[in-house]
């Protein structure tokens, strides 16, 4: 395999060495012209805007004239019909008329029709589900009680021959306050109307029933699919499940979770998508809890202890949420691709042996694909031994190629110069990612963060050049530190020897991830075998010290590590960039994104920066780098280029977000009175600038910090209102005084009987009354300890909030459920204690409300600029003392 170069076939002798002479400065036929630096960098750029396009190309939608020709066919132009008509009822949040009514109406009609032209063979059972119930889920590490009571679930099952065995979709129609859910989650229901409406259409019938849930409250969250899986009848004939989500708008579905540990769900996944868009790194990501979202997924794995698969949209995730995901917005080719996916996945789920056999939990799967071209999946056990051999190989070959080359009597010098290479690469990464942290840090000190945030070409310039530049001169400085000026060997075999450092430096990383069992290492063995390619057919045609061919193999197989490369820096900056819009105020945005941008330039550029040494001169490359850097600086910083948002004029919103609610407050004494009422508006921080626009919206007022106001000294939670633990216990907000908002009713809370068990244990019996979404906290009092309820069958660990403890329930309410009652069993430390036990805070919150705003938060919302979103809500806070 090995063999030796044709000066040493032909028994030249080695060139004796004159230690007075600096060869690295001696002329070098190996050298090439300056200009490759700079044909390097737009190779990188030209094979980044390649996966740009495949990362968003989507095939072509069939229309109804296709019916004919593709009688079996999903046809994009009859989802897309249902998904206008579901759109356009406007936002639907739980409880609401357009969700409790129009959306379950549509759905129940709409599966009608599709019974009514079915074939004959087949068979469709629905189902209106009207359910309530409850559960302890923990977000954030923060623990909170979630409260059901009558939310609808509309439910169609097609029937196959094993009728007790089935395999669930699952979608949700209920959205956000003021956003339509186009994307989220309404394309998903469309795309299983469809499904349902072919599948019904075809004379064979499956072998399994295939159940379709239309679940109508996920955003409350994720109480639909807990009444489908927790109660339901069908609920036991689950085997396994799809989940359809969104975390953007449109563009590819990906899958970004499965199982777990269930690899023959990946397997289907293989033999039937037609368009793969898969990551294990993904579920990694998403499961470590980075990302401030969740899905169904998680009710049906854990309370259902069901295996499934779950899909999402990731792309433009900046108008997520907001009123901008709505059909405008959606393209019908995503419903097709989307629905060409789910339909072949189906069918081919529906008809194996696999769903209807027992299967017991195994290992992880790895699981990734390749430019949506092909799709590659193998064990975690598999992969650690391909993580191993790729990691050994990559780095023994090109060693003993080199050693053959030189006949084996420069093996010292070979690994000298690949420990500089090793050295120069680490290095690199660490003064890389120590200089975009303080170019991050800087831009937030001077009032510039998140300037990339609608212009995103501008992470290459802020991020990713001064990255590649101090790699390229870290390089440059081991070079002379590290390096020997009287090496023997050729500049051709110098480089690839350090190139054989980047593979140690890849191969160490990779070894470590998997050691550690981590499935995501895959991404850096894949990047180390295009490089073990490259070595390998270097060391078989000899040409390790040939003028340039050594150099062509290498690029070619650069070519493929880069299309890899540049595939995940799409990915992640698409999904994190619109994230930081929502983390709130406490992060600096530009760390992260530097963080990544500096990971990622290191991935795409590690195994092109030693060939910098080829260059006859690097001043062309270096200039070109500094040039770049200096340029997308001052656009960041002074320019409106680096302004972070913009608004829909050009049909590409980039908006900031805020949640801004008016405020009416009342505190209740012990006998029931009404002691004070106040009011005001709470507004919340939502990303690094929201502080400053919120200022400039409420002056000439002024705003106080939610831990500020003087409720926080008395009352609990600081009586604000406390509808969330993602938006009130992690972000900042503020409050300022205004006159009251219109409230016409809201959820009250009353004592109906307080019975003392024993000199220490007390029991407490509530009611609350009203129809609307609340939340309840429950602050036991000093001395006093909540020992049980009957909310749910588990008793939640209580939060924290401004150096008090309560216990969350959020409350959530579909169709007229009347009043609820609420036992508490609590202990106080004091014998025969008489006084007050409890502190009660009941938040009633009106999301879709605008008829009935007042002139106050008109002309608020009004001064709100045209390049943000505001989600305005009124809410009712009272407080009680028991």
């Amino acid at each position: 395999m090995f063999q030796p170069t044709n000066a040493n076939r032909k028994g030249v002798k080695g060139k004796v060495l004159d230690p007075d002479i600096d060869y690295s400065k001696v002329k070098s036929v190996h050298s090439i012209s300056s200009w490759w630096g700079i044909g390097g960098i737009f190779l990188i750029l030209f094979i980044g805007n390649l996966t740009s396009y495949t990362n968003s190309h989507l095939p072509d939608a069939l229309r109804n004239a296709h019916l004919a020709k593709y009688p079996n066919a999903f046809i994009a132009e009859r989802a897309y019909k249902d998904l206008k008509i579901l759109n356009d009822f406007g936002p639907k949040p739980t409880g609401s008329y357009a969700n409790e009514v129009l959306a379950v109406d549509f759905l129940l009609r709409e599966i009608s029709y599709i019974d009514q032209l079915k074939n004959k063979n087949q068979e469709i059972v629905v189902d209106k589900q009207i359910v309530s119930g409850g559960y302890v889920g923990v977000y954030m590490n923060k623990s909170a009680t979630s409260v059901y009571r009558n939310v609808q679930n509309v439910i169609a099952k097609l029937v196959g021959k094993h009728k007790e065995q089935a395999l669930l979709l699952n979608c949700h129609f209920d959205s956000v306050a003021t956003s339509p859910g186009a994307s989220d989650d309404l394309s998903g229901c469309a795309v299983m109307l469809e499904i349902l409406r072919v599948m019904s259409r075809q004379s064979d019938i499956n072998q399994y029933s295939i159940i379709f849930l239309f679940n109508g409250a996920e955003e409350t969250p994720l109480q639909a699919s807990h009444g489908f899986i927790s109660s339901h009848r069908w609920a036991k004939e689950v085997r396994a499940f799809l989940n359809l989500e969104s975390a953007g708008s449109g563009g590819k579905e990906m899958l970004f979770q499965s199982g777990p540990k269930n690899p023959w769900l990946i397997e289907m996944y293989a033999k039937a998508i037609m368009y793969p868009y898969a990551q294990a790194a993904a579920e990694e990501v998403f499961q470590s809890g980075v990302i401030p979202s969740d899905t169904d997924f998680r009710v049906f794995r854990d309370v259902g202890g069901v295996p499934g698969m779950d899909f999402a949209y990731t792309a433009n995730g900046y108008r997520y949420h907001t009123k901008y995901d709505s059909i405008e917005y959606i393209p019908m080719t995503v419903l097709q691709r989307t629905g060409d996916n789910i339909l072949s996945l189906t069918k081919t789920i529906a008809n194996s042996d696999r769903l209807g056999a027992e299967h017991k939990k195994t290992e992880h799967t790895v699981y990734f694909d390749f430019l949506g071209v092909f799709f590659v999946h193998y064990s975690a056990d598999v992969a650690f031994m391909i993580n191993l051999s790729v990691v050994l190989l990559s780095i023994i070959i090109p060693f003993l190629s080199l050693a053959r080359s030189t006949s084996g009597t420069h093996g010292r010098q070979i690994r000298s110069e690949t420990m500089v290479g090793f050295v120069a690469t680490f290095l690199g990464a660490g003064v890389s990612g120590i200089v975009c942290f303080l170019i991050g840090y800087q831009l937030d000190l001077i009032g510039r963060p998140m300037s990339w945030y609608s212009s995103t070409n501008l992470v290459l310039g802020v991020y990713c050049c001064p990255a590649l530049l101090c790699q390229c001169l870290v390089h440059i400085l081991c070079s002379k530190v590290f390096g020997s000026k009287t090496t023997p060997l050729s500049l051709a075999l110098k480089v690839q020897a350090r190139l054989n450092g980047v593979n140690l430096f890849w191969g160490m990383l990779t070894l470590g991830i998997t050691f550690t069992g981590y499935r995501v290492a895959y991404i850096f063995m894949i990047l180390i075998f295009f490089s073990l390619l490259s070595n390998t057919l270097i060391s078989m045609f000899a040409v390790q010290n040939s003028v340039h061919k050594w150099l062509y193999i290498h690029l070619f197989f650069q070519v493929f590590a880069i299309l890899w490369s540049t595939q995940f820096y799409h990915m992640m900056l698409n999904l994190f960039i619109p994230i930081t819009g929502r983390i709130g105020a406490s992060i600096n945005p530009d760390l992260i994104i530097g963080a990544i941008a500096t990971f990622l330039t290191l991935l795409t550029c590690s195994y092109m920066t030693p060939l910098l040494f080829l260059l006859k001169k690097t001043d062309k490359l270096i200039g070109e780098l500094v040039a770049i850097t200096i340029i997308a600086l001052l656009l960041a910083a002074w320019t409106h280029v680096g302004f972070p948002y913009r608004d829909d004029s050009l049909k590409a919103p980039t908006v900031q977000r805020h949640y801004i609610t008016h405020t009416l407050r009342k505190f209740h004494d012990i006998s029931g009175g009404i002691r004070r009422t106040d009011s005001g508006f709470l507004l919340q921080e939502l990303d690094r600038n929201a502080k400053k626009t919120i200022e400039g919206i409420v002056m000439p007022d002024t705003i106080t910090p939610m831990r500020e106001i003087p409720a926080c000294e008395k009352e609990l939670f600081c009586a604000i209102p406390f509808y969330s633990i993602w938006h009130q216990v992690l972000f900042e907000n503020y409050w300022f005084t205004a006159p009251p908002p219109l409230v016409h009713s809201s959820v009250t809370c009353s004592l109906q009987s307080k019975d003392k068990l024993s000199e220490h244990d007390h029991k407490m019996q509530l009611t609350l009354k009203g129809d609307h979404q609340c939340a309840l906290v429950i602050g036991p009092k000093a001395g006093t300890t909540l020992q049980k309820w009957d909310i749910v069958d588990e008793l939640a660990d209580p939060i924290e909030f401004n150096g008090q403890r309560g216990y969350f329930v959020l409350i959530s309410s579909g169709s007229n459920p009347g009043p609820m009652n609420i036992t508490l069993n609590l202990k106080h430390e004091i014998p025969n204690y008489d006084g007050p036990l409890v502190d009660i805070m009941v938040t009633t919150t009106f999301w879709e409300h605008q008829k009935h705003h007042a002139p106050v938060f008109n002309k608020l919302l009004n001064r709100v600029p045209t390049w943000a979103h505001v989600v305005p809500s009124v809410a009712a806070v009272n407080s009680y003392v028991f």
